[in-house]
């Protein structure tokens, strides 16, 4: 079998340090604002985005002498700038009849943050900064009674300082408020603020009623990612039972999952379908189904642009579509890489304009349900969402992005696709996936036979996937 690119987590010793807390205090917008009640989307408040998603950030120490600034107080009071834009995140969120959700807009609550200095320093986390990443439950320390969804903090930023000048900043924040391009917007517009600026580029536009439900609601397309089920059926193990690996995509790796399949297919697909279809695949072939079960893949779609005219671009609400592949274990496991390549491509083809005011129109209609979890695995990209490109005063992040895999009100049901460098400095994409721990082992031999078979008959050298 060939070697790792970069040694797994468990062959290098652990990396241990300690975080120093300060007590966690309110950070409240710097001006006055509105006090109103500001309802959400009907495509925010479904049951699949009432939890707090964690995304992390690290930075080196910068080369300027402005970089000697302390990066706690500057994001502090940047934070309270941008908030006076961006007032509705230091609001609390309450429910209207059926479940409504809509925001209580109050100036003195305001946002989590919390100042914290750490003994070890940026270069000890490793050349190729991947999640899992250690130490995480102290970088983004869980106040108490301050992850619910109702009546709590929509937003937590830690800012923690390392000993090499560099910090890192860690966020949870309420996914009913915004998907991952609103909140890539709003941490901006604090790096804006941070850097001197007196106003974001972009003004924030709430407008969440441009994706309410239709009146009289009408379901005109087919939303199998909604489908009922026994939810007492699920069993899924607790997220810290399972098993946390990322696996890097790079060049190499991309090369011999086109390999796999037909030349029209190949030349048509992107990146995001070729390792969706991939790691459906592989997954599926891991958890070991029984042939006739219905397995599915959500991928999210940014609807954005899917609109006519487009969403406003200072729109930061949840503006995207969990479209469903499906497929029985069985054709999905004995067919070649080109049947799940043409069913995760057509998912995505079904996103339009009436794909989502129809979707909201089912939100009403079945009261806000969460998407399909019973064999389900879900995917989102946020290789373009420009997390990396945050700069605070100190240059963009070494990393920017999901902060682990496996999040969300299911565990382990989700991975994301993030911009990265591997250990050789190879630009690609990291993939962080939860699994128990004898399906991962299942997974990760089974990738590396299909880019084994992805590379018979070429010059180039089969790598397993860095498993971290």
């Amino acid at each position: 079998m060939a070697q790792p690119t970069t040694a797994s987590a468990s062959e290098l010793p652990p990396l241990k340090f300690t975080v120093r807390r300060q007590e966690a205090e309110l950070v409240r917008p710097a001006k006055p604002t509105p006090r109103v009640h500001l309802p959400l989307s009907d495509i925010d408040d479904q049951e699949s985005l009432r939890f707090q998603i964690p995304t992390i950030h690290f930075y080196g120490a910068g080369d300027n002498i402005i970089d000697r600034r302390d990066p706690v107080s500057v994001i502090r009071k940047a934070l309270s700038q941008a908030l006076v834009s961006y007032y509705p995140l230091a609001g609390r969120l309450k429910e209207f009849p059926e479940r409504k959700l809509f925001v209580d807009c109050t100036g003195e609550l305001g946002v989590l943050f919390i100042e914290a200095d750490a003994d070890v320093a940026l270069k000890h986390f490793g050349d190729a900064l991947q999640p899992p990443f250690p130490g995480l439950e102290d970088l983004l320390y869980d106040v108490p009674d301050s992850s619910g969804v109702l009546g709590c903090p929509l937003l937590l930023i830690q800012v923690t300082r390392l000993t090499c000048g560099g910090f890192v900043m860690a966020v949870r924040l309420n996914h009913t408020m915004c998907d991952a391009p609103g909140l890539v917007q709003f941490l901006t517009a604090v790096g804006e603020f941070a850097r001197g600026n007196q106003a974001p580029s972009i003004d924030p536009v709430w407008e969440r009623h441009v994706l309410n439900a239709r009146s009289p609601l009408r379901v005109t397309c087919t939303h199998r990612e909604y489908d009922e089920e026994d939810v007492g059926a699920i069993v899924i193990p607790p997220l810290d039972e399972m098993v946390h690996r990322s696996f890097f995509f790079g060049k190499t790796e991309s090369a011999a999952l086109r390999n796999l399949v037909p030349h029209a297919q190949r030349e048509a697909c992107t990146s995001f379908d070729l390792m969706t279809a991939c790691l459906w695949r592989c997954r599926t072939i891991a958890l070991n189904f029984e042939p006739n079960e219905e397995v599915r893949v959500l991928c999210i779609v940014n609807a954005r642009s899917k609109f006519e005219p487009p969403l406003p671009s200072g729109y930061y609400g949840n503006a995207f579509a969990f479209p469903v592949a499906l497929s029985t274990a069985g054709n999905l496991c004995k067919n070649p890489l080109g049947y799940a390549l043409k069913l995760v491509v057509k998912a995505k083809a079904d996103v339009t304009e009436e794909y989502m005011r129809s979707m909201a129109d089912l939100m009403v209609l079945r009261k806000r349900p969460h998407f399909t979890v019973g064999r389900t695995y879900l995917v989102s990209d946020l290789r373009r969402s420009g997390f990396g490109d945050i700069d605070f005063g100190w240059g963009k992040a070494r990393y920017g992005g999901a902060a682990k895999g496996g999040v969300g009100a299911i565990p382990g049901v989700a991975s994301f696709y993030i911009p990265s460098k591997n250990d050789k400095g190879e630009d690609g994409t990291v993939v962080p996936l939860c699994l128990p721990a004898d399906a991962m082992k299942v997974f990760e031999e089974e990738l590396q036979r299909m880019l084994n078979h992805g590379y018979r008959g070429h010059q180039s050298t089969p790598r397993i996937l860095s498993a971290l």
